[in-house]
């Protein structure tokens, strides 16, 4: 029978991860780890404090699942049917179906995409990067310090008092590089959105491509009203879980930014990145703060998305595992 177990990772920061709900300097992932028939394979989880979720909630939960016959799943279904019984965190499934699909792919001797049904994934790809909110004046030397102009989009997190500023010095520093903004649910109705790119559209070298999540995901009212006036195209973020109604996503956004994490496996994020595409809405292919243990596995199923913002490994302090390496803003699986 397979051997499971859950470890903590402490991951110090590079800088500080601010978004509009929350800042910190340190995160504490998990690492599921499956060991049987002389292969090892690991799942990466990383809490989500919008949906309640905590190291401590996805201990607990797995040593329920250990309690109640992890020891004996072996399989997709076996683990489909723990799960109906004891469910867990999202994160947690993810990480578990990941460990699983790597395992299973490894004793079948397949790719994981391969195994699961889905295109190769590209030698290499782009990724978005990531500021996140900051001091308007420490804007210019953050993108110096990373290099960030090595990267198609970059991705700014912005709150309502210091958004219009941050851009501002990015349009500065970098002039003509495309943007894409994120709110994390910071604006508090659509009037007040439209206002803020009235204000963007004003910014000298700002290239406004995507605004991400500007508004709280219970506000459908005004994204269907703000969907059909924005001058950009909406992405939904934490509008979209693994129980969404894609006909009301599609009036109120114009793409998808799905996260394995959030969806709670390998098989229902593949599921939700095909009904986007089925409805018209740009797929994009999303992650947490993770390591390379969680990018590695969405690398899997690039190929499904069309925009990636897979660079939560680079804001880890000395990543512990090296599964993915990144060159010129482009991201490749480690042979």
């Amino acid at each position: 029978m397979p051997a499971w177990s859950l470890t903590p990772l402490l991951l110090p920061l590079r800088y500080v991860w601010k978004i509009s709900r929350n800042a910190s300097s340190i995160k504490t992932n998990l690492l599921l780890r499956i060991s049987a028939q002389g292969h090892t394979s690991i799942g990466e989880a990383a809490p989500n404090v919008r949906y309640g979720e905590t190291p401590e909630l996805l201990q607990e939960q797995f040593s329920v699942l250990q309690d109640n016959g992890l020891a004996a799943v072996a399989s997709l279904q076996e683990l489909d049917a723990l799960l109906a019984v004891q469910p867990v965190s999202h994160a947690l499934s993810f990480a578990l179906e990941a460990a699983l699909v790597h395992w299973l792919a490894a004793c079948a001797g397949q790719p994981v995409w391969q195994w699961l049904g889905v295109p190769a994934p590209a030698p290499s790809v782009p990724t978005a990067f990531s500021l996140p909110i900051m001091e308007p004046g420490a804007v210019a030397g953050f993108l110096r310090d990373q290099n960030a102009a090595r990267f198609e989009l970059l991705k700014i997190k912005v709150n309502q008092a210091e958004g219009l500023d941050l851009l501002r010095e990015v349009g500065r520093a970098l002039p003509g590089h495309a943007l894409l903004v994120d709110g994390n649910e910071t604006w508090p109705d659509a009037d007040s959105v439209l206002h803020f790119l009235a204000q963007v559209a004003a910014l000298p070298g700002l290239r406004l491509q995507l605004l991400e999540q500007p508004m709280p995901a219970a506000l459908a009212a005004d994204y269907r009203y703000l969907c059909l006036r924005s001058p950009v195209p909406l992405i939904a973020d934490e509008s979209v879980t693994d129980t969404a109604d894609f006909a009301e996503i599609a009036q109120q956004f114009h793409g998808v930014n799905m996260k394995l994490m959030k969806a709670g496996g390998f098989r229902r994020g593949i599921e939700l990145l095909r009904r986007t595409r089925v409805h018209r809405l740009v797929p994009m292919l999303g992650c947490m703060v993770e390591t390379t243990v969680g990018i590695a596995g969405a690398l899997q199923i690039s190929a499904l998305a069309d925009v990636l913002d897979l660079d939560g490994f680079l804001i880890v302090q000395d990543e512990p595992f090296g599964l993915v390496t990144e060159a010129d803003g482009q991201l490749a699986l480690k042979a």
